[in-house]
């Protein structure tokens, strides 16, 4: 059991209780930009009296550009390898561990949370069943968290890993602290309950407690988008909330109004309303395109209200639109979808402030990226100098092929690498790998003589002999 007295700072249960307070605010700041990508936001406010007659207008009267904006930027985001210092070419080997455990795909969904939440995380495990092939997972950002040393915002102190059991519902947890692992368990709190969870160690079977770290640092790296001084990270939609507020509030108003004038209303003077024997009004004219209205008497008039007209609705949300792309340097064409008929060049244009967000946004998450890849690289057992690893980002900027070609066949004339060609053409490392082994095999048959036999035909032996015997004569 825990013991009742308050542990001393730098005790594994501190750190437990100071990073499990700090991960619980921070999944309220997760829950609420995961929210608002996938479209659950807080309904628009409207008067008490009239929400249940328009609970259903409410749910209706949501377009949900926040996720778009999220969308937009991490689709533009892919790790295509990694390159060790000095060398030309991205590193097979690194790669091949990340291929190995299925990062090569799990890294989009690990930087579409960074980009959607602020920031995401990875930890680095050794493999019991390869030695060369550590284990890496990407982890949520509300089950992981880093602690960092003092005036530092990159060497990890310490670090805790957290899930729900689904067989008994019970909260476990990792800590990595001193070169050791610490691992607990708690009863999950019931709904509502403000007190903190009693922690108890988790022992598993065949392992010490504590169990030794194997890697020997924290293995746990956090990967943060758009980073500040404080050592903050932030969502990508973090300051447009207020502007999809303002959108759905609108739409709101809008429906309301396509709801009251979806008929013309009618109004009428001079007709007295007939009654039936209760004394209650009877309504005796039912609106139809196959029913005809006839008044006998003459003093009787009719007339119609104006339909309520729609356009300052809609160009309200048009400019609020705008104004998130604006902010989000997000295309026009892709919240709005009016471009058509444009030349490249505007088209290109019109997505230089989303390419060059782009790729300011790869520099942080690039850090966290090479750390991980340091960390797996080491426990494989390589001694390779790992101090300068550097991601290869896929180009997040949309060309024709015709000006891709044009512009690589410029760039080897200044005698860019091939490789770095191919990289920027967008081939994976994978292709790279396979390009650069036929290339050598063709350089190998050319300085073995295999020319003509590989590219022209082999001539008849008989013509040749009767061309040296003409040349004897």
């Amino acid at each position: 059991m825990a013991s009742l007295e308050k542990p001393k700072p730098g005790e594994p249960l501190w750190w437990v209780d100071r990073l499990w307070k700090q991960l619980v605010e921070r999944r309220k700041y997760a829950d609420l930009m995961r929210q608002y990508y996938s479209g659950d936001h807080p309904l628009p406010m409207i008067q008490d009296k009239a929400r249940p007659a328009f609970q259903r207008l409410l749910k209706q009267a949501r377009s949900n550009y926040t996720g778009l904006v999220v969308d937009a930027t991490a689709e533009r985001i892919q790790v295509d390898g990694f390159r060790l210092g000095g060398e030309d070419a991205g590193d097979a080997e690194a790669w091949r561990i990340w291929q190995a455990n299925a990062m090569d795909a799990d890294s989009d969904l690990q930087l579409t949370e960074a980009v959607k939440i602020g920031r995401s995380f990875a930890l680095v495990a050794p493999n019991p069943d390869d030695d060369s092939t550590p284990l890496i997972t990407a982890e949520d950002a509300t089950q992981a968290i880093v602690a960092y040393e003092a005036g530092s915002r990159r060497r990890r102190r310490a670090g805790l890993k957290t899930f729900v059991d689904d067989w008994t519902g019970d909260i476990w947890l990792t800590l990595f602290a001193d070169g050791l692992l610490f691992k607990y368990r708690a009863p999950a709190p019931q709904p509502g309950a403000v007190t903190d969870p009693r922690w108890e160690m988790r022992e598993v079977r065949g392992e010490q407690w504590p169990a030794r770290n194997p890697l020997d640092v924290v293995p746990l790296v956090e990967i943060p988008n758009r980073p500040d001084l404080l050592g903050e990270a932030h969502s990508e939609i973090e300051d447009v909330l207020d502007v999809q507020d303002r959108i759905n509030k609108t739409l709101i108003d809008r429906m309301m109004a396509q709801e009251f004038s979806a008929f013309r209303q009618r109004w009428m003077t001079g007709y007295e309303v007939p009654t039936d024997d209760n004394g209650q009004p009877i309504e005796p004219f039912k609106a139809a395109v196959d029913r005809l209205w006839v008044i006998e008497d003459e003093g009787v008039q009719i007339g119609e209200f104006s339909a309520t007209d729609l356009g300052p609705y809609l160009a309200s949300i048009e400019a609020d639109v705008q104004h998130m792309a604006a902010r989000t340097r997000t295309p026009a064409q892709y919240l709005l979808g009016k471009l058509s008929n444009v030349n490249g060049e505007t088209l290109k244009a019109t997505e230089s402030g989303l390419v060059a967000k782009v790729r300011q946004r790869c520099r942080p998450l690039g850090e966290g990226l090479e750390e991980v890849v340091r960390l797996y690289l080491q426990a494989s057992g390589d001694t390779r100098d790992l101090s300068s690893i550097e991601v290869i980002w896929h180009n997040p900027e949309f060309r024709t092929e015709g000006e891709l070609v044009d512009a690589l066949v410029k760039m080897s004339t200044l005698g860019v690498p091939r490789e770095a060609l191919w990289e920027r053409w967008g081939a994976s490392q994978t292709e790279i790998a396979q390009w650069r082994e036929l290339a050598d095999q063709q350089a190998s048959r050319i300085l073995g003589g295999d020319v003509a036999s590989q590219f022209g035909p082999k001539p008849d032996p008989g013509v040749i002999e009767a061309a040296a015997d003409g040349d004897a004569h």
